[in-house]
């Protein structure tokens, strides 16, 4: 017969062994990228239903870690979705499955530099050539036929993923049946000079001031935000923040969200130092301040971040420990190479090509990346997109359209699909 102590005793063991169990499989969900050194896909309580993480091998010198959706069947066209910075493709979350219940194979990717895909090196010193825009097109183009898929029905972009997104469309037409892009208009593929062969020589000019110096010399001396991205510091300042790595991320989505009540954009006169000036500090940043120092100014409240539905405690915490263990430096990468000007000789073979495929830009009503870019806007309604379905500002959302907005997002993006049958 068991007595008083002795069953006090047992009930006490159990419950440490209880509470042991469950401390052990916290720490294994904890760990499961790093389990025998090799990535492991997401928990299942990462996603919602009906979306799976997994792996794909040897995809352009990748390992590229992949959200899928509306896997369950075969024979399904296929969208490809591809996120910006700081992002994942975790940030197509809530998107992917009203894609898939409509029929569609929906892959998204975690991109060159990010998350849990492998193969590329996270040393700022390391060679840049890797993230050339045109190679990651060929890591777009080889998910696509490692799938099996000769085309997709559309691809998607978002943020940086939205200039890929259009990069895709102008280099395989034949693949990327049609393009969305977000948040990032795409003005154009570059020029080549023209029309002087009869000309006299010019001299070179003497270099003149840049806006960048333009921006530096004004009364509240600025700086843009992807100058600073290109410094050695900018990784460790994200990464390590004063405020910890969750406040930063808090702060920085909700600094450029439609929560932030002082995001209410317009159209600039021009790429004038005074008028780039206009924009929130997130876009043109005080000279003497980290990203890290910015947006910690405008670290929402405890209320507003109770209130917060598109981005919660358990969301957030996914974003933390991805750029926890990564850190920023991949994402950084993309700036660095865009500014090097390793791939523009490259790029120029496409000079006045334009995208003939349907396509369709979407924003946040509240989004300031719609006219970061003066001019960029129009000229991708007027001449880099010749088959412009669609143009959506869409209300209640500032920069992460597809997450504060996802159900809007969603339909705009079916209603598009539908109408290229």
């Amino acid at each position: 017969m068991i007595n008083k102590q002795t069953r006090r005793t047992f009930i006490k063991a159990a419950a440490l062994s209880a509470a042991a169990a469950a401390t052990s499989k916290a720490a294994m969900a904890q760990n499961q990228f790093t389990l025998s050194g090799v990535p492991h896909p997401y928990p299942d309580e990462w996603l919602p239903d009906g979306v799976r993480s997994r792996f794909v091998d040897n995809v352009n010198g990748l390992r590229v870690h992949v959200l899928e959706a509306g896997f369950e069947t075969s024979n399904r066209p296929a969208l490809l979705l591809l996120h910006g910075f700081p992002e994942l493709a975790y940030s197509w979350r809530n998107v992917m499955k009203p894609l898939a219940d409509a029929g569609y194979h929906v892959i998204v990717p975690d991109l060159r530099g990010y998350g849990r895909t492998t193969g590329w090196n996270s040393d700022y010193d390391a060679d840049l050539t890797p993230f050339r825009m045109l190679n990651k097109v060929r890591d777009a183009l080889g998910l696509v036929y490692a799938f099996g898929y000769d085309a997709v029905a559309a691809v998607i972009g978002h943020d940086f993923g939205s200039p890929l997104a259009a990069w895709c469309a102008v280099t395989r037409p034949d693949v990327f049946k049609s393009v969305v892009m977000m948040s990032a208009p795409f003005g154009g593929t570059p020029s080549i000079p023209s029309g002087f062969a009869n000309e006299p020589a010019q001299a070179t000019p003497a270099q003149s001031p840049s806006i960048y110096d333009d921006l530096a010399a004004l009364p509240r001396p600025r700086k843009h935000y992807q100058r600073y991205y290109q410094t050695r510091g900018a990784n460790e300042n994200m990464w390590h923040a004063k405020q910890g790595l969750s406040n930063f991320i808090r702060a920085y989505y909700h600094h450029k969200s439609a929560d932030w009540e002082e995001n209410k954009p317009f159209r600039l006169a021009g790429r004038l130092a005074e008028e780039w000036a206009k924009m929130p500090t997130y876009y043109i940043m005080d000279l003497n301040l980290s990203m890290a120092e910015t947006v910690a100014a405008n670290m929402p409240s405890e209320r507003e971040v109770r209130s917060n539905s598109w981005l919660p405690e358990s969301a957030l915490a996914v974003y933390a420990e991805e750029y926890g263990r990564t850190g920023f430096q991949g994402g950084l990468n993309s700036y660095r190479m865009g500014a090097s000007g390793i791939g523009n000789a490259e790029s120029q073979l496409y000079a006045g090509k334009t995208i003939d495929q349907p396509s369709m830009f979407i924003s946040g009503s509240s989004d300031w990346g719609t006219y970061q870019g003066p001019g960029s806007f129009e000229r991708m309604q007027q001449s880099a997109c010749t088959d412009m379905r669609a143009v959506h500002l869409v209300d209640g959302a500032g920069h992460w359209v597809q997450q504060e907005q996802a159900e809007e997002t969603s339909r705009l993006l079916l209603e598009f699909l539908a109408g290229l049958t």
